[in-house]
């Protein structure tokens, strides 16, 4: 068995003449005696670090944390606290946030498929932004629109940038197949772009687009 490259531990780990790792100061062997396997050990110095980083190359509120990533209230908290958003995609990761005591303003609500209760919630609570994903979902917005008494939600429309990413075809999203968003070569980008300006049930902000996880090559962006 190969050794596991140093860069992908955290920067707090150490391994002992013997191959014990060591994370924090901490035996990871004696943490899986202690609380049984399988065990998932994160270093909050670790991740405060990396946030630190993310945030001094963005800027305060401009990166945002994607909590598909890990999220539990401490993990909502610390990327909160260390100046990034939060990137939700669903009510459930909305709610561990705002149970958390993040603001729901510092929260984007993401997702494609998102229910009429999720979309509800998100706009009662006054996400940062709505991702919209397809023209189902302008529908459904419409139709809470109709309803009346709500505010208006500030969206951005995820769009398909006909992008094939340097990753695992599994796990691109950015190509013109894909099922998500609204595809900038067939013209529904722009359909969908014109939609939202004239409705009157959203406010467009912006545009956004995901190419793919796993991506090393910065020239796929």
């Amino acid at each position: 068995m190969s050794a596991i490259p140093r860069y992908l531990l955290p920067d707090n780990s150490t391994v002992g003449d013997d191959g014990a790792l060591s994370i924090g100061g901490c035996s990871v062997a004696d943490l899986a005696d202690e609380y049984g396997t399988p065990l998932f050990i994160y270093d909050e110095d670790h991740l405060r670090e990396r946030c630190r980083e993310t945030v001094a190359a963005f800027g305060h509120g401009q990166a945002v944390y994607a909590t598909k990533a890990f999220l539990c209230r401490a993990m909502a908290r610390l990327a909160y606290d260390e100046g990034m958003l939060l990137d939700v995609a669903s009510g459930g990761e909305l709610h561990v946030a705002l149970a958390a005591g993040v603001p729901a303003g510092a929260c984007t609500l993401h997702g494609n498929n998102k229910s009429m209760d999720e979309l509800r919630h998100g706009i009662e609570e006054g996400v940062r932004h709505i991702v919209v994903d397809s023209f189902d979902e302008l529908d459904r917005l419409d139709a809470l629109h109709s309803e009346g008494g709500g505010p208006i939600p500030k969206v951005l429309l995820r769009i398909t940038p006909g992008v094939h990413a340097h990753t695992h075809e599994f796990i691109a999203t950015g190509q013109d197949d894909s099922k998500f968003g609204f595809n900038l070569n067939n013209g529904d980008a722009l359909k969908a772009v014109d939609r939202a300006r004239r409705s009157s049930s959203v406010k467009l902000v912006g545009v956004h687009c995901h190419i793919g996880s796993n991506v090393f090559e910065a020239s796929s962006f």
